[in-house]
């Protein structure tokens, strides 16, 4: 006898990290971002207001969505325009997962217990209005205090990328410091997020952000098997060197992250466009 369509349980969705070594496979290893600050708006000629912002966002689609293999909007900047701009980052979100690419939401959220499930229920759950394919995680309440995004993510194939080795001149008091085991504090980050992604294949969906401006890295990037996000390329002053001499033979899932350098090229979207994919060659070393 057939089961009722009711009675068929629904297909488990793909993870993030199959999803992203397939986009990674297609389209090259480079996040693009949309960061709509204040001063980008006035680089395009734009005032500071809502119309700019959705000019700017969904100019930044059009012009590159259909080429990188992950979008990544930093929420900030649509939040400081209160519920209106939020409406701008959905659709800007859809906007991008329409043209292809995986949207990797920059919202650095870290907090407890239920406060950790509304912040994960609002952008991995695949019923909310703000879902993407992935978010940032603050780890500085504890990697424990993520369960809540984790658990989510697993359920609805999503990732998460969590703070490891930022490039911020504050960041080593706290991730450089040092462990009663001896180890760094990034280094326990990483590991744990390397337990999660134990056996999976080909990729985890647990990544980490390390800066491609840190100097000499106090922590082994080998056995994560998860992405890397490396923010800090271009105008922050990281090269393709940076990411070789960070990740030594441990290119295959590092996701390198291009904001400003790109961005500045608009308004005009053929220019945008062509930075873009310049971009994109600068980094096809990793998929070699």
């Amino acid at each position: 006898m057939i089961a009722a369509a009711a009675d068929v349980p629904d297909a488990e969705p793909a993870s993030f990290g199959a999803r992203l070594s397939t986009a990674l496979e297609r389209r090259g290893a480079l996040c693009l971002g949309i960061d709509p600050h204040a001063q980008l708006l006035a680089e395009w000629g734009l005032a500071d207001d809502l119309a700019s912002l959705e000019r700017f966002a969904l100019g930044c689609v059009e012009a590159f969505a259909d080429l990188a293999p992950v979008i990544k909007p930093q929420s900030a900047f649509f939040e400081r325009f209160g519920s209106r701009g939020v409406a701008v980052l959905e659709r800007t979100i859809a906007a991008a997962r329409a043209a292809g690419a995986l949207v990797l939401l920059d919202v650095k959220r870290g907090d407890i217990g239920s406060t950790m499930a509304a912040y994960a229920q609002a952008y991995l759950d695949p019923s909310s209005d703000l879902a993407v394919d992935a978010i940032t995680l603050s780890p500085y309440l504890g990697v424990g205090s993520l369960d809540p995004a984790f658990e989510l993510a697993e359920r609805h194939g999503a990732g998460v990328f969590v703070l490891a080795l930022t490039s911020n001149k504050e960041g080593p008091a706290v991730q450089h410091a040092r462990l009663t085991d001896g180890r760094t504090v990034a280094q326990s980050v990483i590991d744990e997020l390397a337990s999660r992604n134990a056996g999976a294949e080909p990729l985890g969906s647990y990544g980490v952000v390390v800066g491609a401006t840190i100097g000499e890295s106090v922590a082994q990037l080998g056995a994560l098997n998860g992405p890397y996000l490396v923010p800090g390329i271009g105008a922050q002053g990281g090269t393709t060197a940076d990411v070789r001499r960070i990740f030594g033979n441990h290119l295959g899932a590092v996701l390198p992250s291009v904001s400003r350098e790109v961005l500045r090229a608009g308004p005009a979207l053929p220019a945008l466009r062509a930075t873009a994919e310049r971009a994109i060659e600068d980094f096809l070393f990793l998929r070699s």
